[in-house]
């Protein structure tokens, strides 16, 4: 837990691109093959459900594709918030989308966020790990 809020403290100054953890995910096959799919998805880019599906040459399945984003349990180190409508339109997400825009600027500006800021998203900065 120390590492992981390391890891994610990094990520919200803007100096970690990738998260370097031992995920354990839990669910189907289908899901952790979309899963580790959004995983590959860049820093600082977008994708859509329809890519993501021709990802796992599945394009058919883009509605299975999108249930599947919307089961990560583990936002932010698998970055679900990077896959956007096929129309360019922000869509879905688990923490809202205000949060889902400041995360794609956040990567996209490479921006620091403040301190407040950091602890929206990961919580109260009182908090001892």
């Amino acid at each position: 837990m120390v590492e992981t809020r390391k890891q994610l403290d990094e990520y919200l100054i803007g100096d970690r691109e990738e998260f370097d953890l031992p995920l354990l995910m839990v669910g189907t096959e289908f899901q952790k093959s979309i899963w580790n799919a959004l995983i590959k998805v860049p820093y600082g880019t977008t994708s859509t459900y329809l890519q993501l599906a021709k990802n796992i040459h599945n394009e058919k399945a883009v509605r299975a594709v999108a249930n599947a984003n919307g089961a990560n349990s583990i936002g932010i180190i698998i970055p679900c918030h990077r896959i956007i409508g096929s129309n360019g339109e922000l869509v879905g997400y688990g923490g809202g989308l205000p949060v889902k825009k400041r995360l794609l600027k956040l990567e996209q500006n490479n921006t620091a966020l403040t301190d407040s800021e950091k602890y929206n998203f990961i919580g109260n900065n009182n908090t001892k790990v």
